[in-house]
């Protein structure tokens, strides 16, 4: 470097904006990003260890990115060369690529390139640093204010730790300011600045974490005021428009517009109109968030309110009359009554319709639907076309759907807004149609959907909630049976464990008992969107004559494990259906049960506060409740009644007891189900009480219980193998 050349750099460095100036130099000037750079951290040890491998910063401008590249460049004894992709070309590339070989091979230096704003490099240019990279002739450096996972080359993402930088939070941005006003070179240490706290709260706040944008407003600040004081009034004229982040081909930019959706689709009209404000503050086109909220009309809304779709495209043409800034006013308006209007996702059925017609043979049209005004006396063609407009209320029992989709659902209505007045007449309709064709005998296997999407819903509510609750349970109970993912499982009792275990074994297969036909129904419909092949197989019978249809449904399998929740709760014979189970075990199969233990459930009598029944009443009342529990062995069984299950049953099992906290929200119904006159409770209490005694005690009970009750639910998790013996022992307990 010669001396003109010396003197230029000197100029630049000195006469350049603060924000240039107030680089940290070293890693102990560096503000921020603590959850990548702070102490113990990989990168920071990486860097004080001159370890660095290639690396890509991604965030917003002002957080650091450059500024960190330079640090590593301070600390580092490799060669540093630094380019920005929106000036260089392929040409700057191939300088920095010879410069970094001839270290290499004369002094053995490694060269770390930096590359600002590496997205901006077309693809052929990215593909140009591949190959030095990969060989290690360069160690890559870039900065992206874009997602590096869409923007760079993929290569080169692999080939690279990706650290995400985040906004600076206030206090980093106060603990700059307060190193620029203190540092006496390269800040205003040598001037009597002075700025008032809420002067600073305001560019604190306006900068929005960015602390470039926060020197900037600081640097007009000072340079604009002759004594240096920098009041609210100040900071306000240096700093009038927060900074925001928003790209509109970005993350950003499909992040804002998603949040904004959902919130409309969560019913929160706050959060709808706060996302809304910042599409508008950042600058967004209103004809794209029109476009997108006549969408959501018609894909969240649908028939809950057909008049959503009205509304949005009215106001979208108000918009387009009116402009900005009146404009805001349709746009804030069509958001709003969206955000406010029941839900539905009804229209979605048509996708289901799309697919069918996608995957299945075309089938011809029915006869009846034909067009009868070309060929109706050749080929028939409309015969048998029932006009609706005949019959009572225009509407008459007749298939519409080829002939094997007779059955088929695709509209499922919803139970909210107007589309639950028609729910109930749609099902109806459906069930008469289906009726008619039954009764014509026809040789189709028909299909049926569910016709409340309502309960649909909360049956997988339950059921995630319940998992939520025994989350525990569930996961000591495939921790213990550990099955492989092409192990055969079978569920006793069709629920929780059924769905868990499809995710545990997905090359294997499940079986899953289901008492009832309703509930086989249920689960079957839930599991309509798995694949056939992934879908569990459901046995609808009574536990006791498992066995049995197991013999004539799956005589070919045995099952690598065996699972149940409560599927032994009550009745007798536990160790003949154990033993007949146990023969559809594999050789090394073993069974895991969950089994809620009744006869530790709790009293009722330890939830009423002391002092609310008189002494003999309450003593009276403990004996009564407490001989509900002994006077019936085989259905309130203890812990100690497990052994006796697997008597003579070829397997040794090993027993565990654990607790599950459970809330319990008492509700009228609850009351009247424990404490009405029909209830098993109070009938069994009135075998020994008086009439006028029971009315005392179901009347403390009904004051007592006024807030959520929480117990502890005792279960006993039990693990049975297969033992040497025929009439194996139950190992114990722990």
């Amino acid at each position: 470097m010669d001396l003109f050349e010396q003197r230029r750099q000197s100029l630049i460095a000195s006469e350049a904006p603060l924000a240039a100036r107030m680089r940290p130099r070293h890693l102990d000037e560096y503000v921020g990003q603590d959850a990548i750079i702070g102490p113990g951290r990989l990168l920071r040890r990486a860097i004080q260890a001159d370890q660095v491998s290639s690396l890509l910063f991604y965030g917003p401008p002002g957080t650091g990115k450059t500024t960190l590249a330079q640090v590593i460049a301070n600390t580092t004894k490799a060669h540093f060369i630094a380019i920005n992709a929106v000036l260089a070309g392929v040409k700057d590339i191939r300088s920095a690529i010879a410069t970094a070989q001839d270290l290499r091979g004369q002094q053995g230096q490694r060269t770390i390139l930096f590359v600002d704003e590496v997205h901006r490099f077309n693809k052929a240019q990215q593909d140009a640093l591949l190959p030095w990279v990969e060989n290690g002739t360069v160690i890559l450096i870039g900065a992206t204010t874009e997602n590096p996972y869409f923007e760079v080359n993929k290569a080169l993402v692999s080939r690279s730790r990706v650290f995400q930088l985040k906004p600076l939070g206030p206090d980093d941005l106060r603990q700059i300011v307060q190193q620029t006003l203190s540092d006496p070179v390269r800040g205003y240490g040598k001037r009597a600045v002075h700025i008032d706290d809420e002067a600073l709260d305001h560019l604190v706040n306006v900068a929005n974490g960015d602390a470039r944008a926060l020197l900037n407003a600081l640097e007009l600040a000072v340079e604009t005021t002759p004594d240096a004081h920098i009041s609210l009034a100040v900071a306000e004229e240096s700093i009038q428009q927060r900074a925001v982040l928003y790209d509109k081909e970005g993350d950003a930019h499909f992040d804002t517009i998603s949040a904004f959706i959902k919130s409309m689709r969560g019913s929160d009209p706050d959060a709808t109109l706060y996302w809304l404000a910042r599409m508008v503050y950042a600058g967004e086109d209103p004809r794209y968030i029109f476009r997108r909220m006549v969408i959501f009309a018609g894909e969240d809304i649908g028939l809950a309110d057909p008049n959503a779709v009205v509304v949005a495209n009215g106001c979208a043409q108000a918009f387009d009359r009116v402009g900005m800034p009146e404009g805001r006013y349709p746009l804030a308006q069509a958001a709003l009554y969206l955000a406010t209007c029941p839900k539905s996702n009804s229209v979605m059925g048509f996708f289901d319709a799309l697919n069918t017609v996608e995957k299945e043979r075309e089938a011809d049209v029915p006869n009846p639907l034909r067009d009868a005004n070309r060929d109706k006396e050749e080929f028939g063609h409309g015969q048998g076309y029932l006009y609706p407009h005949a019959y009572r209320d225009h509407w008459v029992e007749q298939q519409y759907l080829p002939t094997g989709l007779q059955g088929k659902v695709f509209y499922q209505p919803s139970n909210q807004g107007y589309e639950d007045t028609i729910r109930i007449e749609v099902a109806r309709k459906r069930e008469a149609q289906l009726a008619a064709v039954m009764a014509a005998d026809l040789p189709e296997v028909l299909t049926f959907g569910p016709t409340d999407q309502a309960q649909e819903q909360w049956i997988q509510r339950t059921l995630g909630n319940a998992g939520e609750r025994l989350r525990q349970v569930c996961d000591l109970i495939y921790a213990t049976l550990n099955p492989q993912r092409h192990h055969v499982l079978l569920d006793l009792n069709a629920g929780l464990l059924t769905w868990e275990a499809l995710r545990q074994v997905p090359e294997g297969g499940v079986y899953a008992r289901t008492p009832t036909a309703d509930i086989h129904r249920t689960l079957t419909a839930q599991a309509h969107t798995l694949s056939d092949l992934a879908r569990p197989i459901f046995l609808t019978t009574p536990l006791a004559a498992l066995p049995k249809t197991l013999k004539a449904q799956a005589p070919d399998v045995t099952f690598d494990g065996i699972v149940g929740r409560n599927a032994f709760q009550s009745g007798s014979g536990h160790p003949k259906l154990l033993k007949k189970l146990a023969h559809h075990l594999a050789p090394k199969g073993r069974m895991v049960l969950a089994e809620t233990i009744p006869f530790r459930t709790l009293r009722l009598y330890t939830l009423l506060p002391p002092h609310t029944l008189p002494p003999p009443i309450l003593h009276q009342l403990q004996q009564a409740e407490d001989g509900l529990y002994t006077s019936n062995p085989e259905k309130y069984w203890d812990v100690e009644a497990i052994p006796g299950w697997f008597k003579g049953t070829g397997l040794v099992a090993d027993i565990e007891l654990m607790q599950v906290p459970n809330t319990l929200a008492v509700t009228r119904q609850l009351k009247s189900r424990w404490f009405g006159e029909d209830s098993q409770y109070m009938q069994h209490l009135a075998q020994t009480f008086a009439t006028k005694e029971l009315a005392v005690i179901q009347q403390a009970y009904t004051r007592a219980l006024s807030t959520n009750i929480a117990w502890k639910t005792s279960i006993a998790v039990v693990t049975a193998i297969k033992g040497d013996s025929h009439d194996a022992q139950t190992t114990g307990n722990r």
